[in-house]
């Protein structure tokens, strides 16, 4: 990532309402091994299947703050973009999300608040079966328009 030369995401003045972005996404096992190595979560309910399958998931599931990681992705790489930054979340997560399976995100632009700097998101993925394992809203700050010498010449943004 380092060296490769990235554009900003879109600024506030070119940002409609309605605007849409889809995309899916699954987590692998790299992933899981990752983000519990990372946080140090051992919640069996992730990771050892002998335990999930005598609870009512029947199987091991995906962390949650795994699934916002997919969200938090999409908002810093496609909607609004890199430099944008995520300032408030209200999500729900009504069906868990099970290892490899993929979950088809809709994102939807529902409002542009420029005297805040704010953009306002709804968010809804879908699991294989077409059932909802997150929803909810973003309140999201796009990236900034710089207007310095140095903000065209970035070390990893142009």
């Amino acid at each position: 990532m380092l060296g490769k030369k990235r554009k900003l995401g879109r600024k506030m003045n070119e940002i409609k309402i309605g605007e849409k972005f889809t995309t899916s996404s699954s987590v692998e096992d790299r992933d899981l091994l990752m983000y519990l190595g990372l946080t140090d979560d051992s919640n069996p309910l992730y990771i050892q299947h002998d335990y999930a399958s005598q609870t009512p998931f029947k199987q091991p599931v995906v962390p949650t703050i795994m699934v916002f990681g997919m969200v938090s992705s999409i908002v810093s790489m496609h909607l609004p973009g890199p430099g944008s930054h995520i300032i408030q979340q209200t999500l729900d997560y009504p069906k868990p999300v099970y290892h490899y399976a993929e979950v088809r995100f809709h994102v939807e632009v529902t409002e542009v608040n420029k005297e805040d700097h704010t953009v306002g998101l709804q968010v809804i993925g879908y699991d294989e079966e077409g059932e909802v394992v997150i929803k909810g809203d973003l309140i999201v700050k796009p990236p900034y328009e710089l207007d310095s010498m140095n903000a065209t010449s970035l070390e990893n943004f142009y």
